[in-house]
């Protein structure tokens, strides 16, 4: 598993002020350290342990002879560590990205928020895709949002106030948007790529390609969220309204976007107006072996399901 923000608390190093504020104050940075080493012994622990070995040493020190120094040394290990991301060498393989602790902070203005994975991050993952038939891509945040919520984030931002929109996403940040969106479109990127995702409170699902490119990789991005909460039914309603309106697949907006050179189309779901699902659900992704067609699937806590269908 892989955490996101309310793993550890919210707004976990949205911006570089944040982080500055947080981890220049002992308290608050005992209260981050002590998060992550919960997430550590209960979660991560189970990941692939390849990077992992020093910190589980580390941590058997300070379980098996508990002092406040060995406690100290854990913790400040693990606010180091820089290694939380992994693959599955499954078939196809899983990538995990860790956009948490790997961010690509501002420099210009320590409110504006962080790109969600550095430089030197998104390099490591093009050298791990790249040659490969198909990856699926597991991202806390999905990596082509809505919109319309993207463009209000922004407006919020320029005010100041990305801490009260939670703007963080791909595009948010000119440098994280331009690499990540360039390892889609290199001439050796996997032609087939899913991407899974989640954190909104809403579900959608997405079928991207390159405009003007006659043999374009096929991007699915699932997103289902979450388990237990969901967004304000109203709110998303009017926010579903406008993105169709403003940003459809043939709306001319979409050539202003950092997003200009890729086509994106909206499955819709069954039974349900709009292109937004705003309901607590756990996402099924079925991926034929023969075929390669891909069934993104909603199963509701009443036990139904929504089927979200592909545009021909």
């Amino acid at each position: 598993m892989i955490f996101d923000d309310h793993d550890v608390t919210d707004d976990w190093n949205l911006t570089r002020a944040w982080e500055e504020q947080v981890y220049n104050n002992p308290y608050s940075k005992q209260i981050i350290g002590n998060a992550l080493a919960a997430y550590f012994l209960c979660q991560g622990i189970g990941n692939p342990i390849d990077h992992l070995t020093p910190m589980i040493e580390i941590a058997n020190k300070r379980f098996v002879s508990p002092s406040k120094e060995q406690h100290q040394l854990f913790i400040d290990k693990l606010l180091a560590f820089d290694h939380w991301h992994y693959q599955l060498q499954t078939d196809p393989p899983v990538q995990v990205l860790d956009t948490r602790t790997q961010r690509w902070r501002s420099e210009s203005n320590p409110n504006k928020p962080s790109g969600l994975m550095d430089w030197e991050a998104l390099c490591e993952l093009q050298q791990n895709v790249i040659g490969k038939e198909s990856v699926i891509l597991v991202s806390a945040a999905p990596i082509y949002g809505i919109k319309f919520i993207e463009t209000i984030q922004r407006i919020f931002t320029f005010f100041g106030g990305a801490l009260m929109v939670d703007a963080e996403n791909w595009m948010a940040h000119k440098g994280t948007a331009n690499v990540m969106l360039n390892i889609f479109t290199h001439k050796s990127t996997p032609p087939h790529f899913t991407i899974l995702s989640g954190d909104v409170h809403y579900s959608f699902v997405y079928d991207v390609s390159l405009r003007f490119r006659r043999n374009s990789p096929k991007i699915l991005q699932f997103t289902c969220s979450g388990i237990h909460n969901a967004f304000p039914e109203g709110l998303i309603k009017w926010f579903d309204r406008f993105n169709r309106l403003l940003y459809g697949h043939r709306s001319p907006l979409n050539f202003l976007t950092k997003r200009r050179n890729m086509s994106i189309k909206q499955r819709d779901p069954d039974n349900t107006s709009g292109e937004i699902v705003n309901k607590c659900a756990m996402g099924l992704l079925t991926i034929d072996r023969q075929t390669g067609h891909q069934e993104c699937k909603l199963i509701l806590a009443d036990g139904s399901t929504i089927q979200f269908r592909q545009h021909e």
